[in-house]
């Protein structure tokens, strides 16, 4: 059995961590609001799991939705403060080691 690793190995990614990465997608984009296409492309999930995400951000009152021409997602202040705190045990998981 070889004991090369291949150089492309997929990582997975949970529910809070695609989620942690739609947030970061919304911040970026500021008080515009990013489209959902967009948000799919920037987080490298499909059309169908981003929208599954972004329902569940709007539930939790992370993001909103706004429409106009087209339905931007826009991060909330709580959707804000609850970034900032993600990101804070993102850095505390990476120090200890562990998978979540």
């Amino acid at each position: 059995m070889s004991t090369i690793k291949p150089f492309f190995r997929q990582q997975y990614r949970s529910s809070l961590g695609i989620a942690g990465e739609v947030l970061k997608a919304c911040m970026e984009r500021g008080i515009e609001g990013m489209p959902i296409s967009h948000i799919s492309m920037k987080t490298k999930v499909s059309y169908d799991k981003a929208v599954e995400s972004c329902r569940k951000l709007i539930d939790a009152g992370l993001i909103e939705l706004t429409r106009g021409k087209r339905k931007y997602f826009k991060i909330t202040e709580k959707g804000i403060g609850f970034f900032w705190e993600f990101q804070k045990f993102q850095d505390f998981v990476k120090e200890v080691k562990i998978r979540y």
